[in-house]
This record gives C-alpha cells, structure tokens and sequence, in this order.
C-alpha cells in the first residue's frame, strides 16, 4: 500500500545499519527523513542516504531539546540501542530511557505515529543482573511505556539480524522464534507500517519467511 502522502519522519539511531537503509527507502518514495545521530562524523553518510542530520544525543538531551530536533515530524522511529560491548547502564540510558524520551518528544510535538524496534525476549525478560538481561528488561520497559500511551504505536521484535540481502518476503508472527531476518528486509518491513495502519497498535516478530510484505502486514490479526 505504502504512504499516499508524503511524510516527515523522525528517526532515533539514524546512523544504524537498519536506520540507514530505511532512510534510503523513505526519501525514494518521496518522505522526508531527521534523522538522529549521536556523532557529528556521521552526518555525511546519513545525508548520502537522503536524511537531514540533526546532532541530539538522546543519553543527554532533554526531551525538549529532542522535541526540537525532530520538530514537524509526522512519525518517529526508535531505531537505536547502546550496541554491543556496551554496559548494563547504557542498556538503561539508551535502550530503555532513549526510546521513552522520543516517545515524550513525539507526544510534546503532536506526532501521532511511534514505531520502535524491539527485541526477541522482551516479553519475557529474566531477571539476570548480567547485561544482556539487563537489555531485555530495558527492551521491555520501553515497549511497555510504548503500549501505554496514547501514540499510533507499532512494536516490532526482529528475529536474529543478518547482512544478507532482503528478499521482501517475511513472516510475521505472534509468537517468538530465533529465525534469522536481513536487516535489508527489518527497513523495508519498517518502512511499509509508517504506511500500513493494520499495524498500529500492534506488537509483531519479524523473520525471513514467504510471504510479501504488503501481504503480511494485510494479514496481521
């Protein structure tokens, strides 16, 4: 189906792998892309890409200052995490606190679409102090400030990432399997819910599969 206007969307970790490739496919069909970064260097990949840079570090904004950065948006997009090697403590400031903030700025700003990127494990999280407990239950704090407010939210939990090409065919499911998913194939798929309102208020598993996306999305209960 895809957008039948233009949109300005907003997108939290725009220099990730998956942001960047979103980024490309939002500005193709015509969107207009902000995309966050924490690092100034990476301003010229993320406008190689099509997005407008904005410098806001999510760990140390406030939520006026990020509502300011992604002012006008119509949707905002929680792509980011703290990223591998990182500690228990940036699991919290980024995983958990960074996407409750966007979320803040989105209500401060009048943005009704919130689309986040979960985790496999977050509807469960163990009660571990080692780090990648502490990840899930950040994961699954923000997703539940997600489910509680009053945005057009979509939650979607990818299966295991991988660099392989996308295929544009996936399985969206409700329960929870380690199957792999292209990253290519986690933007497109994220791409297509900025458009697709099946998926709002809805909380999905994302996997390689058969079925086209469109398709999926059409079919979710």
């Amino acid at each position: 189906m895809g957008t039948l206007v233009s949109m300005r969307v907003a997108i939290a970790g725009g220099h990730g792998q998956i942001a960047l490739q979103l980024t490309r496919l939002l500005d193709a069909r015509g969107d207009d892309v902000i995309s966050l970064i924490r690092n100034p260097a990476h301003a010229d990949d993320v406008q190689k890409a099509g997005g407008e840079p904005k410098v806001c570090d999510l760990e140390s904004a406030t939520v006026d200052e990020v509502a300011e950065a992604i002012r006008g948006a119509d949707a905002a997009v929680f792509a980011a995490g703290a990223g591998p090697g990182s500690g228990a403590e940036r699991k919290l400031t980024v995983d958990r606190d960074g996407a409750i903030k966007l979320l803040a700025a989105a209500v401060a700003i009048g943005a009704p679409r919130y689309v986040i990127v979960s985790s496999i494990g977050a509807e469960n999280p163990p009660n571990g102090d080692d780090v990648f407990s502490v990840y899930l239950r950040a994961k699954a704090e923000a997703d539940a400030a997600v489910r509680g407010s009053d945005r057009e939210w979509t939650i979607i939990r990818p299966g295991v990432l991988t660099d392989g090409p996308g295929t544009g065919r996936v399985q969206l499911s409700a329960e929870s399997v380690r199957e792999e998913v292209p990253r290519e194939d986690v933007a497109a798929v994220l791409a297509a819910v900025l458009g697709e309102h099946p998926s709002i208020g809805k909380i999905f598993y994302l996997y390689g599969g058969e079925d086209p996306i469109e398709q999926a999305l059409a079919a979710i209960d």
